[in-house]
């Protein structure tokens, strides 16, 4: 009898376990099915690479706000939706009133005239000979001399000689000054979106050689001159999607993918080499972390882990330098001081099928994630970074002192390239890393709020071409004149120096600093060691600091 019964428990054992197994197999089977679903829509030609700001992006957000609501999660966006806005201010344009009229006949902008990068804004009206200059009218320039003077000049600086004359011809009252260039050296100069050079006294306006001859070839003669100038920022609007799972409880984790890519690559972001314009689908970058973001809303919507609330967000504008992620965090629409860590997905469809291997940055954040991860793992080969900084969405949760994850499957020869799509992505891989970060929820669920640990500054991707550091953060999303510290590293050359968060660099040295890109070369002509002076500005006042490096 015993026997019998033993049995029929093994029996019934082995059909409980066989139910079981066929059940997971089944809800394995779903959101392998959905994730393909996500990403193939994502990574669809139609969104046209979901540049931020575009129909692209239109497209994709209202996706994914779609997914949240079938989720059944919280709309935490703006107005009573899952869509928070953000200003992306991609550079400077000339505005349409901007116009140069001389005796009467207005001038073709881009044509027969454009403001250069430096042009202040302003109008003028003037009646004024090009070879008598007088107080409180229009100055004239040829570049014809100096060029000539300077073409085997190597370190000639066509931008600074004529900013160097703007300077000098304002402070003896001239009320705008209008180059031209008669001789047959090409001086490459047009109006620069991107140039952060800071504006001169006056508007500078650059006229062709056939208005010089049509309306100036007689020096002596009055002209009269009305014009107006108006530069001003370049804005697109991008879109953040902002789920919420309300559990009623005293903290909250915040789970993160940014869902833009490059679009055709306009931002000049892209390592695609060839001429002409190509769409970049994203599969991998990050697609892949969106669809994992949307799935792990339905999970966790479904699973009895309630010691936390939870935030879904996917950003935009990460391509561009976090914009999103750096909008939400300084406004966002749950009190992020009762954030408990924040996990952000970026790029984790491409797990390699024979080392399992993958990347968890932010471990050092705090001491739980030392407790609770380990580097030896039954499926998966884990590379552990403990930096809570680097390329991605986590470093602006990092910035508010908040423990992070980054989860990252690697790099590979698709990245930023039209290649990378959606027929290259490792579903399973991305299954099981799904299945990886929910534990890590689930580990966490009767931990209370994590305690916040600093750690070192991860490096820049890329190459450096520097050999010394200031140690700090640039805020990419800074659009004024300068380099903006969106953090300072605890025993680097800035905060031994003085320098702190909010602090705009705008010289080193004798070195002008209008942009992160010139502060890069900069860096580049010192040496470790070299002593020089930094000149900052902290609201509205200046600062000069004593910088060893």
């Amino acid at each position: 009898m015993k026997r019998i019964f033993w049995l029929l428990l093994l029996v019934s054992t082995f059909a409980t376990a066989q139910k079981k197994k066929k059940s997971q197999l089944k809800a394995d089977n779903l959101v392998l099915t959905s994730l393909k679903s996500h990403i193939s829509f994502l990574a669809d030609d139609k969104l046209e690479g979901r540049r931020t700001g575009t129909a692209g992006e239109k497209l994709a957000y209202e996706y994914i706000s779609k997914k949240f609501e079938e989720a059944g999660l919280e709309p935490k966006g703006e107005n009573g939706t899952f869509i928070q806005q953000f200003e992306v201010i991609e550079g400077r344009e000339i505005k349409p009133v901007t116009f140069l009229n001389i005796n009467g006949f207005n001038l073709r902008p881009d044509i027969d005239y454009f403001p250069l990068n430096f042009c202040a804004n302003g109008k003028v009206t003037s009646s004024s000979a090009m070879a008598m200059p007088q107080s409180e009218s229009v100055w004239f320039w040829d570049l014809k001399e100096t060029l000539e003077q300077n073409k085997n000049n190597p370190h000639f600086d066509l931008e600074a000689a004529i900013i160097k004359k703007t300077d000098k011809i304002a402070s003896k009252g001239a009320t705008a000054l209008i180059i031209y260039n008669s001789s047959d050296i090409k001086d490459e100069l047009k109006f620069d979106p991107k140039s952060k050079t800071e504006a001169a006294r006056i508007p500078v306006l650059y006229i062709s050689k056939e208005i010089k001859k049509r309306f100036l070839n007689d020096e002596l003669s009055f002209v009269d001159y009305n014009l107006e100038v108006l530069i001003g920022d370049k804005k697109r609007i991008g879109h953040n999607v902002i789920g919420y799972i309300n559990n009623g409880a005293a903290n909250t984790i915040i789970l993160g993918a940014h869902y833009d890519h490059l679009g055709y690559g306009e931002d000049h972001n892209s390592l695609y080499t060839g001429s002409a314009p190509m769409i970049h689908n994203g599969a991998d970058d990050n697609a892949s972390g969106s669809a994992a973001l949307i799935e792990l809303s339905k999970q966790l919507k479904n699973s009895n882990l309630k010691n936390n609330n939870y935030i879904f967000i996917a950003f935009s504008g990460e391509e561009l330098g976090l914009f999103g992620s750096k909008y939400y965090t300084e406004h966002p629409t749950v009190d992020l001081s009762n954030t408990n860590y924040m996990i952000n997905m970026d790029m984790i469809g491409r797990l390699n099928d024979s080392t399992h291997g993958f990347t968890i940055g932010g471990y050092g954040t705090s001491p739980v994630w030392g407790q609770e991860l380990s580097p030896t793992d039954k499926y998966f080969k884990i590379n552990f970074d403990s930096s809570g900084t680097g390329p991605s969405d986590h470093t602006s949760f990092y910035r508010k002192d908040i423990p992070v994850l980054f989860f990252f499957t690697g790099a590979h020869s698709d990245y930023h390239k039209p290649s990378d799509d959606a027929d290259k992505i490792n579903y399973t891989g991305e299954l099981m890393l799904l299945k990886y970060i929910y534990g890590v929820i689930e580990k966490t669920n009767d931990k209370g709020k994590l305690a916040f640990t600093k750690t070192r500054e991860a490096q820049q991707m890329g190459k450096r071409s520097f050999s010394v550091s200031m140690g700090i953060m640039p805020d990419y999303t800074f659009s004024g004149t300068g380099v903006r510290a969106d953090g300072i590293s605890e025993g680097k050359p800035a905060e031994k120096a003085g320098l702190k968060t909010g602090d705009v660099i705008i010289q080193i040295g004798e070195y002008k600093i209008p942009d992160v890109q010139v502060y890069m070369q900069t860096l580049g002509k010192f040496k470790k060691g070299d002593a020089t002076k930094v000149t900052v500005k902290r609201g509205s006042e200046e600062k000069v600091f004593d910088v060893v490096f």
